[in-house]
Parts: C-alpha cells; structure tokens; sequence
C-alpha cells in the first residue's frame, strides 16, 4: 500500500496467477478503489488515496484481532 507495484511483483508476492490479480484489479479499480499509472511498458497500482489505506488497515486490525467468546459482536 506505500508504493506502486507492477501486476507481477502482486502475482508473486501473492502466489497467484497474473491473470487472477489483472481480473481483481479491474473490479478493484472499477469501484475506484486502486489507480493505476503507466511507467513504460508497464502499469502500476495502488491504492486510491488515504481514505481506502485507512480502511484496509482498519480491516487487517480487524482480522488480526482476537475473537471473543460469547459469539457476539465485539
């Protein structure tokens, strides 16, 4: 989320397929929620602006955090 960064080094990084990041991209951009920029030959992406980052960090918090165990909302 600190810089952008090729459909490849995602793939990677992710041990998925090209095609498979290329295809969330699309949607993910779709719903501005990335922006890409040309660097050559190659297209890079990243997050929108601070308002998603804040948001996908809250997210990982979020699953990072423990489950409580009555089962109901924290």
């Amino acid at each position: 989320m600190d810089e952008p960064v090729s459909v490849g080094h995602m793939a990677e990084r992710l041990d998925a397929s090209q095609s498979l990041i290329s295809h969330h991209l699309r949607l993910l951009r779709a719903t501005r929620l990335v922006r890409n920029t040309r660097q050559g030959r190659s297209v890079l992406y990243q997050v929108s602006d601070e308002h998603v980052r804040t948001m996908l960090l809250n997210m990982v918090e979020h699953i990072r955090e423990e489950p409580n165990d009555s089962g109901g909302p924290t």
